[in-house]
């Protein structure tokens, strides 16, 4: 008897399968009721509870992710929660300003009979299934997922910067006075810097903008309805070949939006163009920034205890060079 090879079936017929199938699924797990695995909470909230369960400490940067959700509907989901006694906040121990999130002892009860629930559902289902039909179906629910999930990671790396923010060059009215007011605010809460420090940012970079625009610097603005949320500048020196990475800062709405990734990207770029090496100043104690600045190659090059912006504090210059690694993330300086 001859064998005869069945054609494969078309990609398309393969795509609108998977959609009803998927569509099915939405609807047989409960996804379309207002509430899911009988907790009276939406399938948003039941994911960040099981999501927070299994990583207790999680951020809400780190939800968002987890969840493909924007940050501003994590955070305001978390608070419905945090209301509801389900989670609770404590300060991070690697970043003050960032809060860690836990579930409550009710919060963990919850999630026990959200667990019970769902494992019910999918073991009664799996027993319809012959024992080889299971593991096929594990099989290729994970390669979809990952599938998936590859596809709105790559989404989210192209997106997620701005979120219908502008990103601006050069400058723009109001824009000194918003910046040192964001420097003021960050560093007051976390050096106690007071009038003398923010004296300083709104000098220095009203001068700096007097310059522009200039070969060697320039500056990139985040605006939100004619707002400055996020800066980022370089002060280039032509001859030398090196630039000042200045008035690094990011508003805490944009945190963990990839906003100053962004803003780092594009500075780097400029500078990769026209200078051999960048450096910048920061203070000893932000460790989250430091390991942001070190994703862009910049090393700690030195560090003494200085007075120049009103208060004690230990100065650290670092250093980018060229040849530097190239990998992207950063925050504020």
């Amino acid at each position: 008897m001859d064998i005869i090879d069945i054609p494969a079936q078309s990609r398309d017929s393969t795509i609108l399968e998977l959609r009803e199938f998927s569509r099915k699924l939405v609807r047989e797990l409960g996804f379309m009721r207002s509430t899911l695995a009988d907790s009276g909470l939406a399938p948003s909230a039941v994911h960040a509870i099981l999501e927070v369960g299994a990583t207790p400490g999680i951020q809400v940067r780190d939800l968002a992710h987890l969840l493909r959700l924007d940050k501003s509907n994590a955070s305001r989901q978390v608070a419905k929660l945090e209301s509801a006694g389900l989670i609770k906040r404590t300060a991070s121990s690697d970043d003050a300003r960032s809060s860690e999130l836990y579930l409550t002892k009710t919060g963990q009860q919850l999630r026990k009979k959200i667990d019970k629930f769902a494992t019910d559902q999918v073991s009664s289902a799996l027993r319809k299934l012959a024992p080889s039909d299971q593991q096929s179906v594990v099989r290729a629910l994970s390669l979809y997922a990952g599938a998936l999930e590859q596809d709105n990671d790559a989404i989210e790396t192209q997106q997620a910067p701005l979120y219908g923010l502008r990103i601006v060059e050069g400058y723009q009215p109001g824009c000194i006075g918003d910046i040192a007011s964001l420097h003021a605010r960050y560093y007051s809460q976390q050096s106690d810097f007071g009038v003398y420090f923010e004296k300083l940012v709104a000098t220095g970079l009203s001068e700096f903008a007097g310059l522009l625009p200039d070969p060697g610097r320039q500056l990139w603005l985040v605006v939100d309805n004619g707002r400055t949320l996020a800066s980022i500048a370089i002060d280039g020196n032509m001859t030398g070949r090196v630039a000042h990475l200045r008035w690094f800062i990011v508003d805490d709405s944009l945190r963990g939006l990839g906003v100053g990734r962004e803003l780092m990207a594009r500075a780097m770029a400029f500078v990769d163009e026209r200078f051999d090496e960048t450096y910048l100043w920061t203070f000893e104690g932000l460790d989250a920034a430091r390991h942001l600045y070190e994703a862009f190659g910049f090393r700690l090059a030195e560090a003494a205890r200085g007075t120049q912006w009103g208060k004690a504090v230990v100065e650290q210059r670092f250093v980018r060079r060229k040849a530097a690694s190239r990998r992207f993330g950063a925050k504020p300086d």
